[in-house]
């Protein structure tokens, strides 16, 4: 059973997702929240599966709201809903540690399985539009004030193959093309991959891919 938070502000709004929600045997729905702050306290107190989380609320943000949720270490994870999908909202969610975003008038059947995959560990945005979403919004960075002159920490347990792969997900490339383009069987691909993701604490792959942006592995194209 998957069990989801509702936040979003707009009481109607709620009342549709958890009537769609409540109609299928997998999932229950826990609580609706009509801010982040709410938001936060209940996944706090609940530890829902996932967070449905509108990004434009009143007070504490949907953005802001994910960053608290994401950084307490729970098991939560947050799919976050925008008004359109390639606006600044989606890459500020990403960025906060979200496991996806759909827009909000998505099909019925679309965000269901989004929350699904969420749910399982996987994430709801292909890695080739997560690395679009980063490129479109680079000037949304703030500046560095200086060049770095220690490798970053997080990259350090990496093997020099792992390193790789981790570039080559930050570059969009899938599972079949990393096996295909390095001369890897696929299901050793996909143990590298779980391994990157272990050793860097990436949540899943799109966290990866801003891993590999924000650490200069993969440069804005």
């Amino acid at each position: 059973m998957t069990t989801v938070l509702i936040a979003d502000d707009q009481p109607l709004q709620r009342f549709g997702f958890r009537m769609l929600l409540e109609s299928q045997d997998d999932m229950a729905v826990l609580g609706e929240a009509a801010d982040g702050t709410e938001a936060v306290r209940m996944t706090t107190e609940l530890h829902p599966d996932v967070v449905l989380m509108d990004v434009r609320m009143p007070g504490l943000d949907g953005i802001e709201a994910t960053r608290r949720i994401t950084t307490a270490g729970d098991r939560t994870r947050v799919l976050i809903l925008t008004t359109f999908d390639l606006d600044e909202y989606a890459y500020s969610g990403l960025r906060a540690g979200a496991s996806g975003f759909l827009v909000k008038d998505a099909q019925p059947e679309e965000l269901l399985s989004g929350i699904r995959a969420v749910a399982s560990g996987d994430a709801v945005v292909a890695p080739s539009l997560t690395r679009r979403l980063l490129d479109t919004y680079v000037h949304h960075l703030p500046a560095p004030t200086a060049a770095p002159t220690t490798p970053d920490p997080r990259l350090a347990p990496l093997t020099d193959r792992e390193r790789e792969i981790l570039t080559v997900i930050g570059q969009g490339w899938t599972n079949t093309e990393i096996a295909a383009r390095l001369h890897l069987a696929e299901s050793t691909v996909k143990t590298h991959v779980g391994r990157v993701l272990a050793k860097t604490g990436s949540r899943d792959r799109v966290q990866a891919v801003i891993l590999a942006y924000d650490t200069g592995l993969v440069n804005p194209s």
